[in-house]
């Protein structure tokens, strides 16, 4: 069962599958991720859920239980 993942703002969508990682989601919807240390110390990677939430890319997957998911994308000049 697919998950509608939408990355914001550019409004990109992809389907995606329960536990896929998502900064392979991304890469796949054409969609960058800025990476740092890929064990989620660096915080290079957080990104902003629909409810609030911030999460590290390189160690977060796509949820289950949901149909969709909406990923707000920081603009963080440094990275």
């Amino acid at each position: 069962m697919g998950i509608k993942v939408r990355f914001l703002p550019d409004n990109v969508v992809i389907e995606a599958e329960p536990g896929e990682a998502l900064l392979e989601v991304a890469a796949r919807a054409g969609v960058f991720i800025p990476t740092g240390c890929l064990m989620g110390s660096c915080h290079a990677c957080e990104v902003e859920l629909d409810d609030g939430t911030a999460i590290r890319a390189c160690i977060s997957s796509v949820p289950g239980g949901k149909s969709e998911l909406t990923i707000n994308l920081y603009d963080d000049p440094a990275w």
